[in-house]
C-alpha cells in the first residue's frame, strides 16, 4: 500500500499541514504508521477518514461530535454516515434555496417600493438562522425516528401507541384540535383522513426543523386538513377557547416552565374541551437503563428523569391546580427487541452521555449487546406509558 508524508498527504487532500497536525491532536485523524525516523505516515485508507471529517465539519458538527460519529469503520458505519452526509446536505441546499429565494423577493420588493416591510426582515433573519441549528434539528429528528422505530418494530400490542392515544381523545366530538410538540408529525400519520375531513388540526413545535419536517411528512399523504406553526407551549398564540382538543404527547416534562404552560393550554382550551397529556412512570424502558449500567456504570442515559418532572406518578398533582377533572388512562403494552443493531441505534440517541462515555467502544458496546440479545433470545422491556385526559 502506497505510503505518503504529512506535507505529501495534505498536499494530494488539498489541505494544510497545520490541519493534518491538528485533527490527529485531537484524536480524529491517527497517521496509519510512523516511518524509520518517527514521522508520521499516511495511506490511501487515510483519505477516507478525511474525507468524514472535513464533510461533517462542513455541515457543522463540532470535532467533539465528529469524533464521536467516526469511530468505528464497518461497512454498516460507512454506509449510515454517508447516508447522514446526503441527507444532511440535501437539507442544507433546500435551506439555501429558501434563502436565495426571499433574497430575491426581498431585493425585487425594495426595486418596486424603495423600501422593505419588517416581516420580510424577519423571514429572512429566521431562514439563516435556521442553517445554524440545521445539525441540532436533524439530530433531533433522527433520534426521534430511531425511539418510534423501535417501539413500531418491538410493541406486542397490536393498537399501536398512536392510534391508541387518537382514540382516547374520542376526536369524533371534536372540531378543533392544537397539538403541542408534534415533532414529525407522527401522531397523525395513520390517522383517518374521512374522519377528520371537517376538523382544524393545528400542529406546532418549538422547533422550526420540525414543524418542516411534519409539513413535508403530512401533505405528501394528502393531510390537507393540517396547518403547521412554530411557537413555545408556554406563549400559544390563540385566543381564549379556541380548541376543544389539545394534545401535549410526551412534552411537558420539556418544558421551562410548566404552570405558566398548563395555564395557556387551560386558557386556549374550550368549556367543554380536553387536554390530552401524555408521558411515562418511572418503570419505563427499565431494563435498558440495566442493561447499559451493565456494561458501564458510568452511563446515563438522560441527563435529568424526566418522569419526576411530569410522570405518571406526579401527574395529577401537578395538573390539579388547572384541571377540575383528571383521568389516567395507561396503555399497557411492553417490547420484545430481538434485534441488536435497533436496540444500540435507540441507546446512541438518547439523551444522555452514552456516545461521550462508548465514543471510542461503540464496536465493543454493539458487540455486548449482541451477546445479551442472542444469550436470551432477545431482552424484554416495560413500557409504562399512558395518557391525562383533563378537563377544566
Amino acid at each position: 500500500m502506497k505510503t505518503y508524508t504529512t506535507s505529501e498527504f495534505a498536499a494530494k487532500a488539498q489541505v494544510t499541514v497545520r490541519a493534518i497536525r491538528y485533527y490527529d491532536e485531537q484524536g480524529l485523524l491517527k497517521p496509519s504508521g510512523y516511518d524509520a525516523s518517527g514521522y508520521r505516515s499516511y495511506t490511501d485508507s487515510d483519505f477516507f477518514k478525511l474525507q468524514k471529517i472535513m464533510s461533517l465539519k462542513y455541515l457543522g458538527f463540532s470535532l467533539k461530535e465528529i469524533n464521536q460519529l467516526i469511530q468505528g469503520d464497518t461497512s454498516r458505519d460507512i454506509l449510515e454516515l454517508f447516508d447522514l452526509q446526503i441527507r444532511l446536505m440535501q437539507k442544507k441546499i433546500e435551506n439555501m434555496r429558501q434563502v436565495e429565494q426571499a433574497l430575491t423577493h426581498a431585493r425585487g420588493l425594495v426595486e418596486d417600493k424603495g423600501n422593505l416591510e419588517w416581516d420580510e426582515v424577519i423571514h429572512l433573519i429566521h431562514l439563516m438562522e435556521m442553517e445554524n441549528q440545521l445539525v441540532e434539528q436533524y439530530r433531533n429528528a433522527e433520534n426521534v425516528s430511531v425511539r418510534i422505530k423501535l417501539h413500531a418494530q418491538c410493541s406486542k400490542n397490536p393498537e399501536r401507541w398512536y392510534s391508541w392515544l387518537l382514540r382516547q381523545a374520542k376526536l369524533e366530538q371534536s372540531k378543533d384540535i392544537l397539538e403541542l410538540g408534534c415533532g414529525n408529525g407522527e401522531l397523525w400519520k395513520k390517522a383517518d383522513s374521512k374522519a377528520l375531513k371537517d376538523k382544524r388540526i393545528i400542529l406546532s413545535d418549538v422547533s422550526a426543523g420540525m414543524v418542516e419536517d411534519a409539513r413535508n411528512s403530512l401533505l405528501q399523504k394528502n393531510q390537507v386538513n393540517l396547518e403547521f406553526l412554530q411557537f413555545d407551549c408556554e406563549n400559544i398564540p390563540f385566543e381564549n377557547q379556541t380548541f376543544d382538543r389539545v394534545f401535549a404527547n410526551h412534552v411537558l416534562f420539556y418544558c421551562k416552565n410548566l404552570g405558566r404552560a398548563l395555564s395557556d393550554i387551560r386558557r386556549v382550551l374550550t368549556s367543554e374541551g380536553i387536554l390530552c397529556a401524555s408521558t411515562y412512570g418511572s418503570r419505563h424502558m427499565k431494563e435498558i437503563t440495566d442493561l447499559v449500567k451493565g456494561y458501564d456504570k458510568r452511563i446515563n442515559l438522560s441527563e435529568i428523569e424526566l418522569y419526576e418532572i411530569f410522570g405518571l406518578e406526579n401527574g395529577e398533582r401537578l395538573l390539579q391546580e388547572y384541571f377540575s377533572e383528571i383521568e389516567l388512562v395507561h396503555y399497557e403494552d411492553e417490547l420484545m427487541v430481538t434485534d441488536a443493531d435497533l436496540l444500540c441505534d435507540y441507546i446512541f440517541s438518547c439523551h444522555g452521555n452514552q456516545n461521550e462515555i462508548l465514543c471510542d467502544r461503540k464496536s465493543d458496546f454493539r458487540a455486548y449487546i449482541a451477546q445479551k440479545v442472542e444469550k436470551n433470545g432477545g431482552i424484554r422491556i416495560t413500557k409504562d406509558a399512558g395518557v391525562f385526559l383533563c378537563r377544566k
